[in-house]
């Protein structure tokens, strides 16, 4: 089973002002295929973003972290830039999917900033903020996840087919 932490970014949500909508669409698309085992709502703040996902991947030990907001135009905005700072390697295949599927919905979609990368043998993919743009973007890349990851964790190899 995959281990997988769900990280929300909101401030409101940090706060206790809004029920974090976007994390229940994450457990329900990934409960096929792995378990979450770690669960945090953070202020839109990079160095507290940065903290848990080092948290989780490094002391927790997850597969992979699923983030949640902070992906668009706003000042508070800020999760790619966590992100950022704690991959070591991106992974710049995920987001185009996302955003490809995403413009089959709406030309919005090409305003996403999210990124994807690796920290150590932890996958990171930032995901947009709605309840609708989560289900979108996890429906495109899911079926590739597997994958990805067992390859990361050296559980499998080459990628190609005969």
């Amino acid at each position: 089973m995959i281990r997988v932490a769900i990280l929300t970014a909101s401030d409101k949500g940090s706060r206790g002002e809004r029920e974090d909508q976007s994390a229940a669409v994450i457990r329900e698309m990934v409960a096929g295929m792995g378990e979450v085992v770690a669960y945090a709502v953070v202020a839109d703040e990079q160095p507290l973003l940065a903290a848990k996902m080092r948290e989780f991947a490094d002391e927790d030990g997850v597969d992979l972290i699923l983030t949640t907001g902070g992906t668009g135009f706003s000042s508070r905005d800020v999760t790619p830039e966590a992100t950022r700072e704690v991959i070591e390697r991106e992974v710049p295949g995920l987001p185009e999917a996302m955003r490809a599927a995403g413009l089959q919905a709406t030309p919005q979609a090409m305003l996403s900033r999210a990124i994807a990368g690796i920290r150590g043998r932890t996958l990171i993919v930032n995901l947009p903020g709605s309840p609708k743009g989560v289900r979108e973007n996890l429906a495109a890349i899911l079926p590739a996840l597997p994958h990805g990851l067992a390859i990361l964790k050296g559980e499998a190899g080459e990628c190609g087919r005969p």
